[in-house]
């Protein structure tokens, strides 16, 4: 085989080359970038075939037709390669189609003008038989627009070395390794192509688009090109609402977003990137110090500053960048707080003012306690006196001085069971249960209640074991056999009876009061039964509400010894409540502790 055979070996072997380059685009054809990559590649090829067959032409006619299949993929191999780099770099996003037909006019131009350049040569203005060597079989003398063409392709190449410049020192490493292969790609063929003003006679181009057919690959199967585009990346970089900066292995900025600009305006100042941290953010040397300060370790801390007179907040990320577990950079992340440290300020301040508040309710829960409670019962012991004189003296103003005597005592209760709730609701309610005798506690309270069921002739009778002894808060326990007995004593008639026992059912005691009064209206039966929380405001003049607060404070107190209360009550019949006490496993004597007087 001579040399232009082995020269034409080569150029099909390039093609070859490209068409398999273009496969490997065609794998990922969703991606715009990888559709241009496939018709370079299909360009490149047609060039080196119609080359090849040039060099094995025999005539003239042949070489004409090899012009015509090489320049199917000339006029378009550098306008594809710069619609790539636009597409790569995400240039004129908005207007991408409109300089797409911009762009292209020119090269399908170019096409049909040397389709036709048999008429006006401005391609080849002729052919000339090379008598003393058969390579080249003919010399072409080229026109002005085969110079034009020339030097226009020349400047496509230009255009997308200058819209790469900027984005690389811009980019991470990884799409820095993309954008070299996409240069050496396009720089090869320009330098070889160059070779053909200095008197060579071979042309080499299509051995350069052999050349970028290599450099594709290995960078499509070793770097992931066309794997992921710069321009998503890119878009999801500036879209970003958070601030970040990307440091190089040597601490210098290589990238930042439009938020980072928000957060430190100082950025812009650095006209040439990359730059050492600590030169572009020397007015902040308290953040540099903690980028600075990282090694190998995800670092969060926080950074405030001051931006039109106000105070702005934000929560610091540095992360390390790895490439295959060795460290290659930083990048810091600055996520905006002011909001929440804001709104965490305003909940600081009600929390204070909710506990004046509450300070304040206490004091007034104090004050009604000591200097309205106590003179209210000195009042109703004042009445009583002198109800009881007016009603032995017959005077006239007897029955209404009752009614007076009866609101004043409404009003004792009411303020009582109000402290009570208000104890319990508070969560101040000291649970300290003890063994007790359960027979003494009921009779303790049956002798206070003696005196208004004496009023009434009502007789109350204790049918309790004296060997029961029960676990419990002796002052809750009071309150609740205080409440139960006052509904029942309010509730029955004159002459009737009240009576309280109790039964150990496992260990429970189930205590169990009873009487044949009115029984229970409808709806204080409705709400016990729902377990609902009394909320109604209640009048001092109505004496059934405060038996319904009462029984909901009964309610609550058993509650928190573990127990259940319950009832049956029938018009006309009576009612009986119930309720649930834990049985005292201790043999400490009740009698004696309730004696020692250890009533808290």
């Amino acid at each position: 085989m001579n040399i232009v055979q082995w020269l034409s070996l080569l150029l099909f072997l390039a093609a070859g080359l490209m068409i398999y380059v273009a496969f490997l685009s065609y794998q990922k054809r969703h991606l715009p970038v990888a559709r241009t990559m496939i018709l370079i590649m299909i360009g490149a090829a047609c060039y080196a075939i119609g080359y090849a067959l040039e060099l094995l032409s025999r005539n003239l006619y042949e070489v004409k037709l090899s012009l015509q299949i090489e320049y199917v993929g000339i006029p378009f191999i550098t306008t594809l390669w710069l619609f790539q780099v636009i597409q790569f770099s995400g240039t004129a996003s908005r207007y991408r189609k409109r300089l797409a037909l911009a762009l292209f006019l020119i090269p399908v131009g170019v096409f049909f003008l040397h389709l036709t350049n048999e008429w006006h040569h401005l391609f080849y203005e002729q052919y000339i038989l090379n008598e003393q060597s058969s390579f080249p079989l003919y010399t072409t003398v080229k026109g002005p627009g085969y110079q034009a063409h020339t030097l226009y392709n020349y400047f496509m190449i230009l255009c997308g070395f200058f819209l790469f410049i900027p984005m690389y020192w811009r980019s991470s490493r990884i799409v820095r390794k993309q954008i070299i292969v996409l240069t050496t790609g396009a720089a090869v063929p320009l330098l070889f192509n160059i070779s053909l003003w200095f008197g060579m006679v071979v042309d080499l181009t299509p051995f350069g688009f052999a050349v970028s057919g290599i450099v594709y690959a290995w960078g499509i199967l070793r770097f992931n090109l066309l794997r992921f585009t710069p321009l998503a990346l890119t878009q999801v970089f500036d879209t970003i609402r958070d601030g970040v900066i990307l440091l190089d292995y040597k601490d210098q900025i290589v990238s930042y977003n439009k938020a980072a600009e928000g957060v430190l305006p100082e950025l812009t100042l650095t006209k040439h990137y990359p730059a050492h941290v600590r030169e572009v953010l020397s007015s902040n040397p308290v953040l540099t110090h903690h980028i600075l300060g990282s090694h190998n370790e995800n670092e969060r801390f926080p950074f405030s500053r001051s931006q039109a007179g106000v105070n702005k907040h934000y929560q610091c990320n540095v992360s390390f960048i790895n490439d295959t577990g060795t460290p290659i950079g930083k990048m810091i992340m600055f996520n905006d707080v002011t909001e929440l440290k804001e709104n965490e300020f305003r909940l600081r301040e009600s929390a204070s003012q909710l506990l004046e508040l509450n300070s304040f309710k206490d004091k007034m829960f104090t004050i009604v306690a000591h200097d309205i409670r106590d003179p209210i019962a000195l009042l109703v012991s004042l009445t009583e006196l002198l109800g009881e004189e007016l009603a032995a003296d017959n005077n006239e103003h007897a029955e209404l001085f009752g009614v007076l005597q009866g609101q004043v005592q409404n009003t004792f209760h009411l303020v009582e069971k109000l402290l009570d709730w208000y104890r319990s609701q508070k969560g101040n309610v000291v649970f300290r249960p003890l063994s007790w005798n359960l027979q003494q506690v009921v009779r303790q309270a049956l002798l206070l209640a003696e005196s208004k069921a004496g009023m009434k002739n009502i007789v109350m009778r204790e049918l309790i074991d004296e060997k029961l002894t029960v676990s419990a808060d002796k002052e809750m326990l009071d309150l609740i056999l205080r409440n139960l007995l006052s509904n029942a004593i309010k509730y029955t008639g004159i002459g009737g009876w009240v009576e309280i026992e109790a039964a150990l059912d496992k260990d429970r005691i189930v205590v169990t009061i009873r009487d044949n009064g009115t029984g229970m209206d409808e709806e204080t039966a409705d709400m016990l039964r729902r377990d609902d929380i009394f909320t109604k405001v209640i009048d001092p003049n109505e004496g059934a509400e405060h038996s319904k607060f009462g029984l909901m404070l009964t309610r609550e107190f058993i509650a928190i010894h573990g127990g259940n209360l319950w009832f049956d009550s029938v018009p006309g019949v009576g009612t009986t409540f119930f309720f649930t006490l834990q049985r005292s496993s201790s043999e400490i004597d009740g009698i004696d502790r309730w004696m020692g007087g250890d009533d808290t």
